[in-house]
């Protein structure tokens, strides 16, 4: 009888063992988003709940509370480098992203809490920053949760938050243009100095044109063949009303694009030629 008894007894611990051992679907299945942003990156930890036929801001999600913006563990967020979030100045770091959605606008919170994952759990002096944004409704319904970065410039991108119906925005700048200067004076002083990518720098952030024009040719001088370089000095003569000049390195970078089988840069120059008539 005792070797019965004892047989089942590890019988049942083997099965609750192998049911222990269950893995499932997550039903708000997590994720991580890492987004190249001016001189460094930004990432977001959260996770995606579903609507499920449900209603969500205004009662799965309450108005006028602080919501961990996710689900399961606490939303954070980090910051490669010193930003601006929507107008506050942010230093580079690891934050809490937390959140009061209401009807007609929502509270964007950047904590230097980790783990708040309730409205109890959240200390208001913890904020780093706070921003007051208006909800926009959208003509369709996103069925999981979303966050995520869309219009990405040199040094300024948006933050979405989006479920259901409704998103809102955040705007997120980065002043790296004193960065890079300094880098460029640096560079200035060595034999390896990047023509290209300063002259870059300079065409499309209203620096010293004339400057950029001579990296450029300089650029052209160490790779003749590089009918890219040849576009962009063209762009960059044109920018200085030098249309002659212009139409002549349209054409060059036209006839070394055809030899590399470019058609994708024949086609800008001939669009960059059309505005010079």
């Amino acid at each position: 009888m005792k070797k019965i008894v004892l047989t089942l007894s590890v019988a049942f611990c083997l099965l609750q063992g192998a049911q222990a051992q269950l893995k499932t679907p997550q039903p708000s299945p997590s994720t991580q988003i890492k987004q190249e942003f001016a001189l460094s990156t930004v990432e977001v930890s959260y996770s995606r709940p579903a609507v499920r036929n449900r209603t969500v801001f205004g009662d799965l999600v309450p108005y006028g509370k602080v919501w961990r913006t996710g689900a399961n563990g606490a939303t954070t967020i980090t910051f490669g480098e010193d930003v601006e979030f929507g107008g506050k100045k942010v230093p580079a770091g690891k934050y809490g992203l937390l959140s009061i959605p209401g009807a007609s606008e929502w509270v964007i919170i950047l904590t230097k809490q980790l783990d708040v994952t309730s409205p109890a759990a959240y200390k208001q002096d913890q904020d780093v920053a706070r921003v007051t944004v208006r909800p926009e409704t959208l003509p369709f319904s996103i069925e999981n949760f979303m966050i995520g970065f869309d219009n990405i410039q040199a040094t300024s991108m948006n933050l979405d938050i989006v479920w259901d119906k409704t998103a809102v925005t955040v705007p997120i700048k980065a002043n790296i243009d004193g960065k890079i200067m300094a880098q460029i004076s640096e560079l200035e002083k060595t034999d390896k100095f990047p023509y290209f990518p300063a002259a870059m720098y300079y065409l499309e952030n209203g620096k010293d044109l004339n400057k950029a024009l001579g990296w450029l040719t300089k650029a052209t001088e160490q790779n003749p063949s590089a009918f890219w370089v040849h576009h962009q000095r063209a762009n960059c003569l044109a920018k200085l009303g030098k249309k002659a000049e212009a139409v002549a390195a349209a054409k060059k970078s036209i006839e070394l694009a055809k030899a590399a089988k470019n058609d994708d840069y024949v086609a800008l120059n001939e669009k960059l030629l059309a505005t010079l008539k």
